[in-house]
C-alpha cells in the first residue's frame, strides 16, 4: 500500500509540470549580485557567447529561493549565476549550477530547461552548530591569514581591531547571530553527500522598521541554459516575475572545507569535445562564484514567477556566418 501511495504521489508531481508551461513558482527569494572574474565565469559561458565584462571581472552571484507551490510542491533552489553575458540589444544571466532539494524539479531542470541541477540538501542551523562552523573557519584558516597578513574566507574579513571575538560574532566587524539565520548545502549524489556552502542570512521580517515590504513589481529575467548532455543545444528562456522588492544586506557565504580550484592552461576545463565542465571542477568554480564579492542583494517577497518553455538560441555570429555560406 505504502508503495503503491508513493508512486500515485509521484505521478502527481510529474502532472504538475505537465500543466505549464508557463510553470509558475510561488515564494521568496533573495537575488544577490557579486563581482565575479571574468576568468572564472568563461569556465562556465559557450565559447559562442560573449561575456559582460569590465576590468577583468563580471557580474554573477545567487538566486536563492524558497517555494511554498510550485509544479514539483514545496522546496528550495540556490541558483548560482556564473556572469551576464550579451544578447543583443540586452543581456542574459547564465547559471553555473543549481541546487534543489526535489528530485523532481531536479529532473525538470535537466531534461526541460537544460539546467546544471543538482539534488542538495538545505539545513537551517542553530546557534550551537553555526559556533561550531565559524570555530572550523579559524581553525581551517589561521595558517593562511598568517602567512598572507589578513586575508579573508568568502572575501569577509576573518578579524579587524578585536581579532577572534569578530569571528564568534561578539565584535562589531562579525554577524550577530540572533539577527542572522544560518542554512548549510549540501550536494548530494546517490549515498554520498557534500558539503557546497553555509550562508548566513539577515533576519528581517521580525523587526518593526522593516515591516515595509518594498514596492510591486513586474519584470522578465531573460536566461541562457542547455549545452548539456541532456541538451545540447544551446537554449535560451525567460522567467516572468511578479512581486514585492526591496534592498536587503547580502548574505554571507563561506566555506572553510574548499581549497582554490586549479584551471587548466586555457582558463577551461572541459569534458573532451564538448563545452561542458567536468562535474567535480564545475562544482568547485560554483564555489568560487559565491566567495567572490558581493554589491548588494535584494529581496523578493510574494513571489510570482512564471517559467517559458526554453528555445533553440543561435548566436548571432553563428546567424553571419549562415548566411555568407549561402
Amino acid at each position: 500500500m505504502a508503495a503503491a501511495e508513493e508512486e500515485a504521489a509521484g505521478r502527481r508531481r510529474c502532472a504538475g509540470y505537465r500543466h505549464g508551461p508557463p510553470w509558475v513558482f510561488k515564494g521568496s527569494a533573495l537575488y544577490q549580485l557579486h563581482l565575479v572574474k571574468a576568468s572564472t565565469a568563461r569556465a562556465f559561458v559557450p565559447r559562442d557567447l560573449r561575456l559582460v565584462e569590465a576590468f577583468g571581472y563580471t557580474l554573477g552571484g545567487m538566486f536563492l529561493a524558497r517555494y511554498h507551490d510550485s509544479p514539483a510542491g514545496a522546496f528550495d533552489e540556490l541558483v548560482v549565476i556564473a556572469g551576464i553575458v550579451w544578447n543583443p540589444p540586452t543581456s542574459c544571466a547564465w547559471a553555473a549550477r543549481v541546487l534543489v532539494n526535489s528530485v523532481e524539479a531536479c529532473r525538470h531542470g535537466r531534461k526541460e530547461v537544460g539546467l546544471p541541477s543538482h539534488v542538495a540538501t538545505f539545513s537551517k542551523l542553530g546557534v550551537a552548530a553555526c559556533l561550531s562552523i565559524f570555530m572550523r573557519s579559524v581553525t581551517c584558516c589561521l595558517s593562511h591569514e598568517l602567512a598572507h597578513g589578513g586575508q579573508t574566507i568568502g572575501d569577509e574579513p576573518l578579524a579587524r581591531s578585536n581579532g577572534f571575538l569578530s569571528v564568534l560574532g561578539i565584535g562589531s566587524t562579525a554577524p550577530k547571530q540572533e539577527n542572522r539565520r544560518e542554512i548549510e548545502i549540501s550536494e548530494t549524489k546517490g549515498s554520498s553527500t557534500r558539503h557546497l556552502c553555509s550562508i548566513s542570512m539577515p533576519l528581517t521580517g521580525s523587526h518593526k522598521h522593516h515591516k515595509w515590504m518594498g514596492p510591486a513589481i513586474r519584470m522578465s529575467l531573460p536566461s541562457f541554459s542547455g549545452q548539456t548532455e541532456d541538451h545540447p543545444d544551446l537554449l535560451k528562456y525567460s522567467c516572468k516575475v511578479e512581486c514585492r522588492v526591496r534592498p536587503v544586506k547580502p548574505a554571507r557565504i563561506w566555506n572553510p572545507r574548499t581549497s582554490e580550484p586549479q584551471e587548466c592552461s586555457d582558463g577551461k576545463i572541459n569534458s573532451v569535445g564538448s563545452n561542458v565542465l567536468a562535474d567535480s571542477v564545475a562544482q568547485s568554480q560554483s564555489i568560487s562564484v559565491l566567495l567572490s564579492k558581493p554589491i548588494f542583494a535584494l529581496e523578493f517577497s510574494s513571489l510570482r514567477m512564471h517559467v517559458d518553455a526554453p528555445k533553440i538560441f543561435v548566436p548571432q555570429c553563428k546567424k553571419e556566418v549562415g548566411y555568407s555560406s549561402t
